[in-house]
């Protein structure tokens, strides 16, 4: 209902049966697929159909609930259950509104508030506050100052703690693809719950830069700056969680070197890594969060570095085999450019740069090796790295690599 009357696109509706008993959806030919409560696919059309259900705390956590469901359960205790009352919105089959929490004033109002105290009992409701904030919020959606202090209460009373880490994970992917993913992460901050669940972002805030170079100084800002900037630009996932972990290794940069960061690269290496085991985020995406933590920094000096190092960063990026993972890198080097308060339109051409250097090595196959220089074994792929190195060069710098610069 919530999307409809906000005139978005529906992708799926949520029916709720009342009156019922699971032997009697059978009867009726519905076929049951809930594990933890009672969910039937309709005959015909295939869709979810659920036993009005009301539910008790009996632990911590997710999972810590006890659930009822019985002919006698009505659609409002159903609805009493949900976590906004945006959510709570109901129509029966002749389109007749039940609205007994006032969703509807709330959508008029722009506004996101809790249904009812029981909000607190499971705090992955946290997290989808959180994502339908920076989902809703380019629509003047704001959050309830009522339900901001609930979070607040959740917690300081250590529930959030209980979360499972694969929901944490489930919830920010669905953010992270939403127009403003940032939202997500600063209302989370907001309620004190960043650094119970995302330690390694909330770690960059307050940490300072050159401002001559970072006009926003706070490295928190800046990565929710590229963050923002790398949805703007449409990028997919794997881009995004880079732009999220790209800078992780500020947080750990000593004191006495601040507000410079040099070697941050290779520190964000383990906290991208660490912070990724933990969620149970996908190999692939795991991957480029380490990558772009170590060599973003490289495409912004790619006239600067040598040959024989943008070849060892097309070779840890597999770019040959997987160009679009050197491409989810280069979205992130655009993003950290303009992700900084007066460089939001600044050109980028080292992103051609990469691209063309790239080209010209893969224009270079084992084959022709074999064919040309009459090789064979380990030595087809040493002399086609050679070859690489200096199609690279010519790429860059159009000419061919002086003796100083063979070695990497």
């Amino acid at each position: 209902m919530r999307d409809a009357l906000l005139g978005l696109a529906v992708s799926d509706r949520d029916w709720v049966v009342v009156g019922a008993t699971p032997e009697a959806m059978q009867d009726s030919g519905y076929i049951a697929v809930g594990r933890d409560f009672p969910v039937f696919l309709h005959p015909d059309t295939r869709e979810e159909h659920a036993l009005a259900r009301t539910e008790r705390k009996a632990g911590h956590g997710y999972h810590g609930f006890v659930f009822h469901t019985g002919a006698e359960v009505t659609l409002e205790a159903d609805l009493g259950r949900r976590d906004l009352t945006v959510n709570a919105i109901a129509e029966d089959p002749s389109g007749t509104r039940i609205d007994p929490y006032d969703g509807l004033a709330d959508l008029e109002a722009r506004r996101l508030r809790h249904v009812s105290p029981a909000f607190v009992e499971d705090p992955v409701r946290i997290l989808r506050l959180a994502r339908y904030y920076a989902r809703f919020a380019p629509l003047g959606f704001t959050v309830a100052e009522e339900t901001r202090a609930l979070c607040q209460t959740m917690v300081a009373s250590g529930e959030v703690d209980h979360l499972v880490p694969e929901r944490v994970w489930a919830e920010t992917e669905r953010a992270l693809m939403s127009d403003e993913p940032a939202l997500f992460f600063y209302f989370l901050r907001e309620i004190g719950a960043l650094e119970r669940l995302f330690p390694e972002l909330s770690a960059l805030f307050g940490m300072p830069q050159p401002p001559q170079y970072h006009p926003e100084v706070d490295c928190g800002i800046h990565t929710l700056l590229v963050l923002s900037l790398a949805a703007a630009d449409g990028a997919g996932l794997a881009a995004r969680y880079g732009a999220l972990c790209h800078d992780y290794g500020k947080g750990l940069t000593p004191a006495d070197i601040l507000p410079g960061h040099r070697g941050h690269e290779e520190r964000g290496v383990i906290p991208a890594d660490t912070a990724s085991r933990r969620m149970g985020v996908p190999r692939a995406l795991r991957e480029t969060a380490c990558l772009t933590a170590r060599w973003h920094t490289h495409i912004h000096r790619i006239t600067q570095i040598k040959a024989t190092t943008l070849m060892a960063l097309f070779e840890a990026v597999d770019a040959f085999r997987r160009p679009e993972r050197l491409e989810d890198l280069i979205t992130v080097c655009i993003a950290d450019v303009r992700g900084r308060l007066g460089y939001e339109h600044r050109a980028y051409p080292q992103a051609e740069l990469a691209r063309k250097a790239l080209a010209a090595a893969n224009a270079l196959t084992g084959a022709e090796v074999v064919a040309t220089h009459q090789l064979r074994g380990p030595a087809v792929g040493e002399k086609l790295r050679e070859l690489r190195v200096l199609a690279i060069q010519r790429a860059i710098h159009g000419r061919e690599l002086a003796a100083r610069d063979t070695t990497a």
